[in-house]
């Protein structure tokens, strides 16, 4: 049985929950791909994850999987109706994670700045 939700944003992260599902859902935003071609989007991810990943999602009704009759098999992976809603809900929070990139790589900046000068010259 499904546990009780507390909240929206609490159904949401039960379907994204996992280090690789937001980036999947994005590797499949511009189209179906094979599971070869996502997996090389994802650099760092292993076949068996991906592939259990992508059952979560397909049980959820956030991928569909496309499996064509020929020979040698050919399986596709694309976004349902829901999955694209995800997506464009994700969308925001991508903005403010870009935002807080260019904030820590300015400060980082800044720190290695203030640091270069109070060091002793050589």
């Amino acid at each position: 049985m499904q546990r009780p939700y507390q909240c929206g944003i609490d159904a949401a992260i039960d379907v994204i929950d996992g280090k690789w599902k937001v980036l999947v859902l994005w590797a499949l935003d511009s189209g179906a791909r094979r599971f070869g071609e996502t997996k090389r989007l994802l650099p760092g991810i292993s076949e068996k994850v991906l592939a259990q990943q992508l059952r979560e999602m397909e049980a959820d009704g956030i991928v569909h999987r496309e499996v064509y009759d020929q020979v040698p098999p050919k399986v596709e992976y694309s976004l349902t109706e829901r999955g694209r809603a995800l997506n464009a809900a994700l969308a925001p929070l991508n903005a403010w994670g870009k935002e807080r990139i260019a904030l820590l790589e300015a400060e980082a900046e800044e720190t290695a700045a203030a640091a270069a000068a109070v060091a002793p010259a050589a």
